[in-house]
């Protein structure tokens, strides 16, 4: 046990336990040792007193003025602080201002965007829309004008005997129109609408409104040998045709 002892205190632990250079492992080890050994223990203490004394010995005295010096770097250290502190404060504020403001901008910028869209989108609609109304005015011309259009007279039968209308085919341009000149008054709840048979699928032309039935041509999609229709529905139009309540027949 004495040689365990020997070669433990002739190591370096105990000085390196003393300065903090041990690993886990060894300061364990040597607190091991100085509880359960008295020589160890009391040469643990020893040495502290050794080191004590050699740390007083070697002191170095305070300069004259140190303790002022330190507080004054306190002091300014705070007032750095609240200083840092302020201006953290500003730069938050600048920098929240600086966000809301960007997010505004940005909100504002789709808004911009968007509303561009919509406009755009509706000059587009309006372009194709006059588009197709001067698409519709020139065949309307080409219908009245060329030689090789057909006319054909309709007139309604014992359900609507006011009723005129000019039908004008043109097999060449493969264009159909019809002007309706005279409709007879009905009750409020009913209306004038137009159907057309095209290799045998029935199409819906609209209400005939008796405001407009002498300004304009309605067209009609063209067809060899089509058929076409003027019934009496409800007032708004309907899906289908009321069989019973056709008013008018257009062969061409």
């Amino acid at each position: 046990m004495k040689d365990k002892i020997k070669i433990f205190l002739d190591s370096d632990l105990l000085e390196k336990y003393l300065l903090g250079t041990t690993n886990n492992q060894e300061a364990m080890q040597v607190e091991r040792y100085i509880a359960m050994y008295p020589e160890v223990r009391k040469t643990y203490d020893e040495l502290q007193d050794n080191l004590e004394a050699y740390a007083k010995l070697h002191a170095i005295k305070t300069p004259d003025g140190l303790k002022e010096n330190i507080v004054a770097l306190i002091k300014a250290e705070n007032t750095g602080r609240r200083n840092y502190f302020r201006y953290g404060i500003a730069a938050s504020i600048a920098i929240l201002i600086f966000a809301g403001s960007s997010y505004f901008f940005w909100d504002q910028n789709q808004s911009l965007q968007e509303e561009n869209t919509i406009v755009s989108n509706k000059i587009k609609d309006l372009e194709e829309n006059m588009r197709e109304q001067l698409e519709d005015v020139r065949n309307q011309f080409i219908v009245l004008q060329n030689p090789q259009t057909k006319k054909y007279n309709v007139k309604g039968n014992k359900k609507a005997k006011e009723l005129k209308a000019v039908a004008y085919i043109n097999p060449v341009k493969k264009l159909s129109y019809i002007n309706v000149s005279n409709l007879p008054k009905l009750p409020e709840d009913q209306c004038f609408q137009m159907w057309t048979e095209v290799n045998g699928k029935l199409v819906n032309l609209g209400v005939i409104k008796q405001a407009t039935s002498q300004e304009k041509l309605l067209a009609m999609p063209y067809s060899d040998h089509a058929v076409g229709y003027i019934t009496i529905e409800p007032l708004g139009g309907n899906d289908t045709p009321t069989v019973e309540n056709i008013v008018a027949n257009i062969d061409y």
